[in-house]
Formats: structure tokens, C-alpha cells, sequence
């Protein structure tokens, strides 16, 4: 199964909802990141609780995403991964470089409290 990448916002969040798996070849994570910077956004989460593995490819993908949302000034924050994902997060450290929430709610009630994600 191929990633899709839903957006919907709340409040001033943008909130990307991925399902599927970060397979070898998969650009929709950044390209449908590329665009929303240009347009003024600032503030995104990144809800991977649909996606069951990240490999290497969706890492590039997420670091990517990060970079381009950090070039226009914004922040990023990752919801609910999976125990798989985490687990990727947590050996290739990027569980340090990001805000990992629990839940959608629990996510938006800490940028509700502060501007500064990762």
C-alpha cells in the first residue's frame, strides 16, 4: 500500500494525516509539503498513526518535510507513531529532533501553549 497524505487544518495547525507505508519512491510527503510554507503556514503535525513502519525512504521524506516547514520559519510535530516507527525514530535519534505527541488533542493543546515545536 502507497502513502497518502490528507491536509486539514485546526485552528492555525496544519494537520497532515499519512496513511500507508513510506515505500521506496514516495515524493507525496514532500511535495505536498513544498507548497504550504509559500502560502504563510507555520505550524504542522505530522499524524503518522495510520502509518505502520517508516524505512529509510520516509525518513529522507520526513527530514525533508522538516526542512522545508524550518526554511519558512515553522515547526513541526510528529502524532501517535506506531511502535515500529517509534522504534526507527528512536535508533536514528530523531526522536530527540521532534515533538512526538500521543494524540492529536494532546498535540494541539501544547501549540496552543507555545509557538516552538522542533
Amino acid at each position: 500500500m502507497s502513502v497518502t497524505i490528507k491536509s486539514r487544518t485546526v485552528s492555525d495547525v496544519l494537520i497532515l494525516d499519512v496513511a500507508g507505508r513510506f515505500d521506496i519512491g514516495e515524493e507525496s510527503l514532500r511535495q505536498s509539503v513544498k507548497t504550504f510554507p509559500a502560502e504563510g503556514r507555520q505550524r504542522f503535525l505530522l499524524n503518522l498513526v495510520d502509518v505502520p513502519y517508516i524505512g529509510s525512504w520516509g525518513i529522507t521524506q520526513i527530514i525533508s518535510a522538516w526542512t522545508s516547514i524550518r526554511s519558512g520559519r515553522g515547526t513541526m510535530g510528529l502524532v501517535a507513531p506506531a511502535k515500529a516507527a517509534r522504534d526507527v525514530l528512536q535508533f536514528t535519534k530523531l526522536d530527540t529532533a521532534f515533538a512526538i505527541y500521543s494524540n492529536e488533542a494532546e498535540a494541539l493543546q501544547d501549540l496552543a501553549k507555545s509557538s516552538r515545536l522542533c
